[in-house]
């Protein structure tokens, strides 16, 4: 008898677009337009998508122009979207632009995302979106992220409360060594805390994080993981050198998640090359 998989849910993630503002570019690159192109592709070839993640360092400054050039590509989209923010985001300019987005009691923007599976088939997924920046204060060439007590315990609840369901965490900053000295120095800095609070909840399978701007993937603490890169510009690969402040024009790229009934597959696109390369049925 053939088993047939099947995959009920598909989220898109983009992490680190660092929008800067009106002329201003990373590497040659202006990173809206880089986000955009990495949007108009992903929304292109998964129609199918359920949901779209922005998962921190929306924008290069936390400045209020770069959250307002963002807004226009965020209307009118085919599926919810769920903002994160990131060490070069600020929390207060984040919210002015979008007043809209969910925030704890704390002030944090996170966020809980359930999605029901496909009956019979299937388990039941939650999605907690985390917010690890730190601040305010706000500290000048500050990256590190944070977990205070407050945002804990919401995870804590949200753990507590999510039944059966398989669940899957997003945050910017991983909460792991990678291999890169400077940016494990400015990882998520509360994470013993965090481990020793999501391993008393079996049904967390999956962390998802950005940060490092490459895409990395493996298992700590037990726990699988998934690191992204950007759309726009990469971390060279550098392992065992400090130093955080590099970047390369190396192909941008996009996360795209499958949910499915054996458990969390996950794909990174480089999208220029998938353009590039084109196949017939999926072409641009």
């Amino acid at each position: 008898m053939t088993t047939v998989n099947r995959m009920h849910h598909k989220i898109l993630a983009f992490t680190d677009i660092h929008i800067k503002s009106e002329g201003e570019k990373i590497v040659g690159y202006d990173p809206l337009e880089r986000f955009e192109t990495g949007l108009k592709h992903a929304l292109k070839h998964h129609p199918d998508a359920d949901h779209l993640i922005l998962m921190g360092d929306l924008t290069h400054n936390g400045r209020p122009d770069q959250f307002e050039r963002l807004k226009p590509l965020l209307k009118n989209l085919p599926l919810p979207v769920t903002l994160m923010p990131g060490n070069h985001d600020r929390r207060d300019t984040m919210l002015e632009a979008f007043p809209d987005l969910e925030t704890t009691d704390s002030g944090h923007v996170m966020q809980v995302i359930d999605l029901d599976g496909q009956a019979p088939f299937g388990p039941k997924d939650r999605l907690i979106c985390l917010d690890t920046l730190d601040g305010p204060p706000w500290r000048d060439y500050h990256h590190a992220g944070a977990l205070c007590e407050a945002r804990l315990n919401w995870l804590k609840t949200q753990l507590e409360t999510a039944g059966d369901r398989r669940i899957s965490i997003f945050m910017h900053h991983p909460p792991l060594h990678t291999g890169f000295n400077g940016m494990d120095a400015i990882r998520m800095m509360d994470h013993e805390a965090f481990y020793t609070l999501i391993k008393q909840y079996p049904n967390v399978t999956h962390i998802f994080a950005g940060h490092i701007h490459r895409t990395i993937s493996g298992t700590a603490n037990g726990i699988g993981f998934t690191i992204f890169k950007s759309p726009t510009h990469q971390m060279p690969m550098m392992l065992g050198t400090d130093g955080y402040a590099h970047s390369v024009p190396e192909p941008g790229a996009y996360g795209i998640i499958l949910l499915s009934d054996e458990g969390v597959i996950v794909h990174s696109e480089d999208f220029d090359e998938a353009t590039r390369h084109a196949v017939q049925g999926y072409d641009d």
